[in-house]
């Protein structure tokens, strides 16, 4: 690293912060949808005040505010540097047990609560990348929190290096952490005023080189089956089961096309997340997924003929269909702000990384927060099998992260 006589903080921090339980609810409509996710939180406003930051503070949303102030005289953009505290509602986040492997020789990681979870490279090939490097898991049992808990950690530690080292020339730098991402609503009561940002960028990729400015653009769908309640007895000619209209909806949707399981690269998708219902009516929810943003319409319309087609075999059968705007192609955006890339790559560079300017194949809170008018792409922290038992993360990794942002900040400063 080239952050000399800097002894960093991330590990430590992130070692603390994935012990604290944040994981979200998609069922939960409050804001933020855990009281949990404070927890996090109020701890986050602490360290940083310790630090030196006098404006830390949570509000009632569950958003951390704070500013690390300038050290020029140059009038500089200000930037914003955001990750979230939640987890995924994927794998249990409660009771992490992190567990460092300092100097990791290249060999299977038996986690030792659970010994038939095993992160190998043969199952996760960037480890390859990473022998010699200290690797933390979590213990077998629950996800790590890796995502994005190694963004937070970065971002504090980049602040107690700036905080220490005024002599490093930036601007003012805006820190956000939000709640809620994992569910689609990490930024969806952001006061972007209170934020006062004119940049940002969220720290919530992968791998070491990794640069993503270009997202799926998601929808939420929801068809709703009627069906048509009868005494089972009696039934005869009367009664129209909507589970039985779901089920056979879900049975004529594509199997070697058009879902997750069978779709890379740039193709979209279309996913059933949740099923629920009994003998009057069915909800089938499914997320919508694709680049190009006018092709969410097709295949939306795709969607409800499929839906139509189930209800027409039963008749007295009804079916309604609707659609909800999740988020968009953060690259709609940074089209026309290219510098944001630019300043960004070229951070890397000075850090001593080969860029990889990638796609993502899901969204961030940069998605949102570049349509509320803060261009925002994605930088790596090192988080890796994301969502699972198998979840981990180089230390090295996020050290490289925090000597970028150093870099970042002052390649903005320089160009103003």
């Amino acid at each position: 690293m080239s952050l000399p006589g800097y002894q960093h903080t991330a590990a430590d921090r992130f070692m603390r912060y994935v012990q604290i339980d944040t994981q979200s609810d998609p069922t939960s409509p409050s804001q933020p949808s855990t009281e949990k996710q404070k927890d996090l939180s109020k701890v986050l406003v602490e360290d940083l005040l310790a630090i030196g930051i006098k404006d830390a503070e949570l509000d009632e949303h569950g958003y951390v505010y704070a500013t690390i102030p300038a050290t020029t005289d140059k009038d500089v953009p200000v930037l914003c540097y955001c990750s979230h505290v939640d987890t995924a509602p994927d794998c249990s986040g409660k009771g992490v047990k992190p567990i460092l492997h300092k100097q990791w020789d290249g060999k299977d990681i038996v986690l030792p609560d659970d010994t038939s979870i095993v992160v190998s490279t043969a199952n996760h090939p960037y480890l390859k990348e990473r022998i010699g490097d200290d690797i933390i898991t979590a213990s077998g049992t629950t996800l790590l929190g890796a995502d994005d808990k190694a963004g937070v950690a970065i971002i504090m530690d980049l602040a107690t290096y700036l905080i220490n080292h005024p002599e490093i020339k930036h601007g003012k730098i805006r820190i956000l952490f939000t709640p809620d991402e994992e569910i689609g609503r990490g930024v969806a009561a952001v006061d972007m005023k209170k934020l006062g940002a004119h940049y940002g960028y969220t720290l919530d990729g992968g791998e070491r080189g990794h640069l993503e400015g270009e997202t799926f653009s998601a929808d939420a769908a929801i068809v709703t089956f009627n069906g048509i309640s009868a005494h089972p007895g009696y039934a005869k000619g009367k009664l129209v089961h909507s589970m039985k209209v779901a089920g056979a909806f879900i049975d004529m949707l594509p199997k070697t096309e058009w879902n997750p399981e069978t779709t890379e690269g740039m193709q979209g998708f279309v996913h059933p997340v949740s099923i629920e219902g009994g003998l009057e009516k069915t909800v089938v929810q499914f997320i919508v997924r694709d680049f190009d943003t006018k092709k969410l319409a097709e295949h939306e319309q795709k969607l409800s003929a499929i839906a139509d087609k189930a209800v027409a075999q039963f008749p007295g059968a009804t079916v309604n269909f609707a659609v909800k705007e999740q988020y968009r192609n953060m690259k709609e955006i940074l089209d026309q702000h290219p510098h944001v890339m630019d300043n960004a790559e070229e951070a890397y560079k000075r850090a001593g990384m080969n860029v990889q300017r990638m796609s993502i194949r899901g969204g961030t809170d940069g998605s949102r927060l570049s349509f509320m008018g803060l261009p925002c792409p994605n930088l790596f922290t090192g988080e890796m099998g994301i969502h699972s038992k198998q979840e981990y993360v180089s230390v090295q990794d996020m050290e490289q992260a925090v000597e970028t942002l150093v870099h970042l900040a002052q390649i903005w400063e320089e160009k103003a």
